[in-house]
Protein backbone atom coordinates (compact mmCIF):
# COMPACT_ATOMS: atom_id res chain seq x y z
CA UNK A 1 0.00 0.00 0.00
CA UNK A 2 1.16 3.25 -0.84
CA UNK A 3 0.27 4.98 2.44
CA UNK A 4 2.88 3.10 4.37
CA UNK A 5 5.91 4.08 2.48
CA UNK A 6 4.64 7.40 2.69
CA UNK A 7 4.08 7.47 5.97
CA UNK A 8 7.77 6.58 6.28
CA UNK A 9 9.27 9.17 4.30
CA UNK A 10 6.72 11.60 6.37
CA UNK A 11 8.74 10.21 9.98
CA UNK A 12 12.24 9.84 8.76
CA UNK A 13 11.55 13.56 7.33
CA UNK A 14 10.52 14.89 10.41
CA UNK A 15 13.19 13.44 12.35
CA UNK A 16 16.04 14.92 9.41
CA UNK A 17 14.07 18.41 10.74
CA UNK A 18 14.03 18.39 14.10
CA UNK A 19 17.52 16.45 14.69
CA UNK A 20 19.61 18.27 11.59
CA UNK A 21 17.37 21.91 12.12
CA UNK A 22 17.28 25.12 14.16
CA UNK A 23 15.70 22.96 17.58
CA UNK A 24 18.84 21.38 19.19
CA UNK A 25 20.42 24.50 19.35
CA UNK A 26 17.14 26.25 20.17
CA UNK A 27 16.84 23.77 22.99
CA UNK A 28 20.24 24.12 24.60
CA UNK A 29 18.86 27.84 25.30
CA UNK A 30 14.87 27.30 25.48
CA UNK A 31 12.87 24.42 27.28
CA UNK A 32 10.28 25.06 24.73
CA UNK A 33 12.91 24.16 22.02
CA UNK A 34 13.57 20.70 24.22
CA UNK A 35 9.73 19.88 24.33
CA UNK A 36 9.21 20.81 20.84
CA UNK A 37 12.22 18.35 19.73
CA UNK A 38 10.17 15.63 22.24
CA UNK A 39 6.94 15.66 20.65
CA UNK A 40 8.07 16.04 17.28
CA UNK A 41 9.66 12.50 17.63
CA UNK A 42 7.26 10.63 19.80
CA UNK A 43 4.28 11.94 18.82
CA UNK A 44 4.84 13.05 15.32
CA UNK A 45 7.55 10.32 13.83
CA UNK A 46 7.58 7.63 15.92
CA UNK A 47 3.57 6.92 14.42
CA UNK A 48 4.48 7.74 11.55
CA UNK A 49 7.46 5.55 11.13
CA UNK A 50 5.11 2.73 13.01
CA UNK A 51 2.59 3.02 10.45
CA UNK A 52 5.13 2.85 7.83
CA UNK A 53 6.51 -0.31 9.48
CA UNK A 54 3.39 -2.00 10.90
CA UNK A 55 2.70 -5.55 9.12
CA UNK A 56 5.72 -5.40 6.82
CA UNK A 57 8.79 -7.32 6.72
CA UNK A 58 9.94 -5.06 9.57
CA UNK A 59 7.46 -5.32 11.82
CA UNK A 60 9.03 -6.87 14.94
CA UNK A 61 6.17 -6.78 16.94
CA UNK A 62 4.83 -9.88 15.75
CA UNK A 63 8.11 -12.04 16.47
CA UNK A 64 8.60 -10.53 20.20
CA UNK A 65 5.20 -10.10 21.18
CA UNK A 66 5.89 -10.05 24.63
CA UNK A 67 8.43 -6.79 24.66
CA UNK A 68 5.66 -5.00 22.71
CA UNK A 69 2.69 -5.24 25.15
CA UNK A 70 1.16 -2.20 24.72
CA UNK A 71 0.89 -1.67 28.41
CA UNK A 72 4.62 -2.73 29.29
CA UNK A 73 5.58 -0.36 26.47
CA UNK A 74 3.68 2.32 27.31
CA UNK A 75 4.88 1.94 31.07
CA UNK A 76 9.08 1.70 29.84
CA UNK A 77 7.80 5.08 28.18
CA UNK A 78 6.63 6.44 31.32
CA UNK A 79 9.81 5.84 33.10
CA UNK A 80 12.08 6.95 30.40
CA UNK A 81 10.57 10.24 29.37
CA UNK A 82 10.02 11.38 33.42
CA UNK A 83 13.55 10.70 34.26
CA UNK A 84 14.63 12.59 30.86
CA UNK A 85 12.77 15.31 32.82
CA UNK A 86 14.31 15.46 35.99
CA UNK A 87 16.46 18.71 35.89
CA UNK A 88 20.04 16.35 36.50
CA UNK A 89 19.37 14.46 33.26
CA UNK A 90 17.72 17.69 31.22
CA UNK A 91 20.78 19.64 32.19
CA UNK A 92 23.29 16.62 30.83
CA UNK A 93 20.87 16.39 27.55
CA UNK A 94 21.13 20.51 27.23
CA UNK A 95 25.28 20.68 27.66
CA UNK A 96 27.04 17.24 26.66
CA UNK A 97 26.34 16.08 22.81
CA UNK A 98 26.51 12.71 23.74
CA UNK A 99 24.24 12.61 26.08
CA UNK A 100 21.43 14.68 23.64
CA UNK A 101 21.70 12.09 21.47
CA UNK A 102 21.22 9.26 23.91
CA UNK A 103 18.15 11.37 25.11
CA UNK A 104 16.52 11.27 21.30
CA UNK A 105 17.72 7.80 20.42
CA UNK A 106 15.54 6.78 23.73
CA UNK A 107 12.89 8.84 22.63
CA UNK A 108 12.48 7.30 19.35
CA UNK A 109 12.97 3.97 20.96
CA UNK A 110 9.86 4.33 23.39
CA UNK A 111 7.93 6.04 20.89
CA UNK A 112 8.13 3.16 18.48
CA UNK A 113 7.67 0.52 21.47
CA UNK A 114 4.27 1.98 22.31
CA UNK A 115 3.27 3.01 18.57
CA UNK A 116 4.22 -0.26 17.35
CA UNK A 117 2.27 -2.11 20.35
CA UNK A 118 -0.53 -0.37 19.25
CA UNK A 119 -0.42 -0.38 15.65
CA UNK A 120 1.75 -3.23 14.83
CA UNK A 121 1.08 -6.64 13.26
CA UNK A 122 -0.29 -7.97 16.44
CA UNK A 123 -2.42 -5.46 17.09
CA UNK A 124 -6.26 -7.13 15.77
CA UNK A 125 -5.40 -9.92 18.77
CA UNK A 126 -5.59 -7.17 21.45
CA UNK A 127 -6.61 -4.00 20.44
CA UNK A 128 -8.37 -3.03 23.48
CA UNK A 129 -5.05 -3.60 25.00
CA UNK A 130 -3.41 -0.95 22.46
CA UNK A 131 -6.29 1.07 23.34
CA UNK A 132 -5.43 0.96 27.37
CA UNK A 133 -1.48 1.64 25.92
CA UNK A 134 -2.31 4.93 24.13
CA UNK A 135 -4.49 6.32 26.51
CA UNK A 136 -2.59 5.40 29.45
CA UNK A 137 0.43 6.91 27.64
CA UNK A 138 -1.72 10.19 26.96
CA UNK A 139 -2.38 10.50 30.68
CA UNK A 140 1.00 10.46 31.65
CA UNK A 141 2.21 12.91 28.75
CA UNK A 142 -1.10 15.34 29.85
CA UNK A 143 0.09 14.72 33.63
CA UNK A 144 3.77 15.95 33.28
CA UNK A 145 2.34 18.46 31.17
CA UNK A 146 0.22 19.87 33.78
CA UNK A 147 2.86 19.88 36.36
CA UNK A 148 5.72 21.80 33.77
CA UNK A 149 3.10 24.14 33.41
CA UNK A 150 1.11 24.95 37.17
CA UNK A 151 4.79 24.96 38.57
CA UNK A 152 5.45 28.49 40.36
CA UNK A 153 9.08 28.17 39.89
CA UNK A 154 11.97 27.03 36.85
CA UNK A 155 12.59 24.03 37.51
CA UNK A 156 15.73 24.10 34.86
CA UNK A 157 18.44 26.10 34.08
CA UNK A 158 17.95 27.44 30.38
CA UNK A 159 18.66 30.78 29.76
CA UNK A 160 15.89 31.83 27.64
CA UNK A 161 14.91 34.67 25.92
CA UNK A 162 15.05 38.11 26.53
CA UNK A 163 11.09 38.30 26.44
CA UNK A 164 10.74 35.43 28.46
CA UNK A 165 11.37 34.81 31.80
CA UNK A 166 12.87 31.03 32.40
CA UNK A 167 9.27 29.74 34.19
CA UNK A 168 7.76 31.17 31.04
CA UNK A 169 9.88 29.43 28.89
CA UNK A 170 9.00 26.16 31.00
CA UNK A 171 5.16 26.84 31.08
CA UNK A 172 4.74 27.47 27.60
CA UNK A 173 6.83 23.88 26.65
CA UNK A 174 4.40 22.41 29.30
CA UNK A 175 1.32 23.14 27.55
CA UNK A 176 3.37 21.80 24.07
CA UNK A 177 3.01 18.77 26.24
CA UNK A 178 0.20 18.99 27.26
CA UNK A 179 -1.69 19.96 23.71
CA UNK A 180 0.72 18.02 21.33
CA UNK A 181 1.92 14.60 23.16
CA UNK A 182 -1.29 13.76 24.91
CA UNK A 183 -3.37 14.74 22.17
CA UNK A 184 -1.26 12.04 19.79
CA UNK A 185 -1.85 9.30 21.76
CA UNK A 186 -5.67 9.91 22.96
CA UNK A 187 -6.18 10.03 18.96
CA UNK A 188 -4.28 6.79 18.23
CA UNK A 189 -6.52 5.40 20.90
CA UNK A 190 -9.75 6.40 19.75
CA UNK A 191 -8.74 5.69 16.15
CA UNK A 192 -8.02 2.02 17.82
CA UNK A 193 -10.89 2.20 18.92
CA UNK A 194 -12.93 3.26 16.03
CA UNK A 195 -11.40 0.64 14.22
CA UNK A 196 -12.51 -2.58 17.20
CA UNK A 197 -15.57 -1.15 16.71
CA UNK A 198 -15.80 -1.17 12.59
CA UNK A 199 -14.69 -4.97 12.79
CA UNK A 200 -17.40 -5.36 15.26
CA UNK A 201 -20.01 -4.51 12.60
CA UNK A 202 -18.28 -5.89 9.97
CA UNK A 203 -18.53 -9.15 12.40
CA UNK A 204 -21.89 -8.81 13.20
CA UNK A 205 -23.10 -7.92 9.18
CA UNK A 206 -21.64 -10.89 8.36
CA UNK A 207 -22.92 -13.37 10.45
Amino acid sequence: MIWRPLASMLGLATLAAVWLGPLPAMADRMFVGHMLMHVMVVAVAAPLLAIGLAGGRLDISSRMPALFSPILASVIELFVVWAWHMPALHHAARTSQAAQVLEQGSYLFVGLLVWLAAFGGVRHRRALAGIAGLLLTSMHMTLLGVLLTMSNRPLFEHSGLSSLTPLEDQQIGGVIMLVFGGTSYLIGGLCLLFGLLQDKRDAVSLS
